[in-house]
């Protein structure tokens, strides 16, 4: 389960997995990103807080997140990662190489830094 909220005024979609990832979240993701997507041209990016991360529920998981990643990607300008999990600074090596937006990762307990950092 990936619970998220949208923060239409600065653009930044907060996501917080606290659970496996399921196909669904991605879907709801999307319908509720597009439409400001589509308003604004781009998000100012988007900041993932996660103490750890809780994987995939399925394959099928998995593929609808490549997928949103795949559609979105270019639409995000920033990616703030906040977590003191490994995937932290794994993401920031390894992603950025396979999105087009700036990768950043920050300690737990960093949200209002990393916030800081993708409205800058």
């Amino acid at each position: 389960m990936l619970s998220h909220s949208l923060d239409t005024s600065s653009g930044i979609l907060y996501l917080r997995p606290g659970a496996p990832l399921e196909k669904e979240d991605f879907k709801k993701l999307a319908r509720e990103v597009d439409p400001l997507i589509e308003k604004r041209g781009s998000l100012a990016g988007i900041l993932i807080e996660a103490p750890e991360f809780p994987g995939w529920e399925s394959f099928g998981a998995l593929a609808a997140h490549l997928r949103f990643v795949r559609d979105h990607h270019e639409h995000v300008k920033k990616i703030a990662v906040v977590t003191d999990s490994s995937l932290g600074a794994f993401a920031e090596r390894i992603a950025s190489h396979f999105v087009a937006a700036t990768i950043r990762h920050f300690p737990a307990g960093s949200a209002a830094e990393a916030e800081r950092w993708i409205t800058s």
